[in-house]
């Protein structure tokens, strides 16, 4: 299996979380950012301030490695105009997939016109623009039926609004890998989250983010029919080995 392809190489941590000074942690970036041209990775995610030294890095090496940057980053509850504007930027920098938090909160509140807004206009830029999109539900903050009831809403506004050849851009994405669980309850994807997302997003893509750290993982996520897989530990995926990666 060429697994390679389905993998997003993924450093997400600001310097202050890593416990890093800001050049360090800069850095560590852009190590992730070679070793995804090295090894020929699918993609390379980084927070959005490191899109454009990233989008260099790519141009000089004249790698096909693409880009992907989070929006409204971990919580979701940023308001819509201000996804907007972090997206607007990402995409100048050199972005090539926008991965938005969905503001699960709101969802869970009852809020669905402002969830269904969100998907609709956040959806409507990355793809007037002809780059990815993915939502990130947040699996562990949620239910199995909010679960269904997520998955099941981003697809119908899909659907409803856009045209059957753009579906394939536009993912369900289970994790943000910062979500805080109770009793070390796992944070990512788990098979059975996966499951419910494939089942209740189709005909749009999943991508299993958080959690998988291992090659034989990894491929039982993509026999389940994931199409991306996001993992800070995509080189020692690749390579076999196991990694005890926090993401």
């Amino acid at each position: 299996m060429k697994i390679k392809q389905y993998l997003d190489s993924t450093y997400l941590k600001t310097a202050e979380q890593a416990g890093l000074t800001v050049e360090e942690n800069k850095e560590i970036v852009k190590g992730f950012v070679q070793e995804a041209i090295d090894e020929g990775f699918k993609l390379i995610m980084i927070r959005p301030d490191m899109v454009a030294m990233a989008r260099k890095m790519i141009n000089d090496a004249n790698s096909k490695v693409t880009i992907g940057t989070v929006i409204g980053f971990h919580e979701g509850t940023k308001s819509l105009e201000d996804k907007l504007i972090e997206a607007n930027k990402a995409i100048i920098d050199g972005a090539d997939d926008l991965d938005y938090v969905c503001n699960y909160e709101a969802f869970k509140k009852g809020e669905i016109d402002l969830v269904k807004k969100e998907i609709l206009e956040g959806t409507k830029l990355g793809l007037d623009h002809h780059k990815i999109v993915k939502w990130i539900i947040e699996v562990a903050a949620l239910t199995d039926m909010q679960i269904i009831q997520l998955s099941t809403l981003i697809k119908n506004v899909v659907i409803a609004n856009f045209k059957e050849e753009n579906y394939q851009s536009v993912f369900v994405k289970s994790s943000t890998g910062f979500f805080k669980t109770e009793n070390n309850l796992p944070n990512g994807a788990t098979v059975p989250s996966i499951i419910i997302m494939l089942e209740n997003s189709s005909p749009l893509p999943v991508k299993a983010a958080g959690g998988v750290r291992t090659y034989e993982e990894a491929v039982q996520m993509i026999n389940l029919g994931v199409k991306r897989i996001g993992t800070s530990a995509a080189k020692a995926i690749a390579n076999g080995a196991e990694s005890n990666s926090d993401y």
